[in-house]
């Protein structure tokens, strides 16, 4: 939060080593210990120690945006397939911010032919739908959270699948304000059990991208294919 204040590229520099003991080192640390436990979800999963795989920058990239300060006021890890194979993959996550701390399962970059596909299997009743469903729960310990439409696009339906229908972009989430677990050393296990218990919203989410309209499918696939003119909106 200091560094963002400050927001001075010479003054992060001589607050470097800081960064790197009390946020870089314990993050590398973090993502070695789940890095056996992400994969053993998805094989495909980048798990590594590194800025610009699996751990996020500092510097915040300002081309497209109008808020031009240096740096971040968040750090993450994030576990998702190479995103040069694949368009906006996927991913399990951590991230830590001022204000609280965030894990779970995102899609935060669908494609909207992927969006379209998931919305076609779940108006189809598709069965891994329902495994994600449950296995987000009913306890409110994991949340959907994502940009959803002003005006719902499926007003006859209702309950879950409303909820699901009407992102934009979706996660499912797990929010934390008090900072304890951050510092406990059990905090890893917390997280290769989240993950683990939402792989079924993982895969989902993975079978959305598979069959989306902008990536080819095999005749032969097992997947049941979502075609564009079964969508009335």
């Amino acid at each position: 939060m200091e560094n963002k204040f400050h927001d001075s590229r010479a003054w992060f520099e001589e607050h470097r080593k800081q960064y790197e003991q009390l946020v870089l080192e314990p993050m590398r640390s973090l993502v070695v210990e789940l890095a056996p436990a992400v994969l053993a979800l998805d094989a495909h999963l980048i798990a590594e120690p590194k800025v610009g795989r699996s751990l996020s920058r500092i510097y915040r990239d300002t081309r497209f945006t109008k808020d031009k300060s240096i740096f971040r006021d968040v750090a993450w890890c994030v576990f998702s397939r190479d995103k040069k194979a694949y368009e906006g993959p996927p991913a399990f996550f951590f991230e830590f911010s001022p204000s609280k701390l965030r894990w779970g399962c995102g899609f935060y970059r669908a494609s909207p032919a992927a969006m379209d596909t998931m919305r076609g299997l779940i108006r189809r009743d598709d069965p891994d739908f329902a495994g994600a469903v449950e296995a987000v729960g009913a306890d409110r310990y994991f949340v959907l959270t994502g940009d959803c439409y002003k005006r719902s696009k499926f007003p006859q339906e209702t309950g879950v699948r409303r909820l699901w229908l009407d992102h934009k972009n979706i996660s499912v989430v797990h929010e934390c304000t008090e900072f304890a677990p951050l510092y406990r050393p059990e905090l890893g296990q917390v997280l290769a059990a989240d993950f683990k218990r939402l792989l079924p919203v993982y895969q989902f989410f993975r079978k959305a991208q598979t069959i989306s309209f902008d990536q080819p499918q095999e005749e032969t696939s097992p997947l049941p294919k979502a075609p564009r003119q079964t969508f009335d909106w």
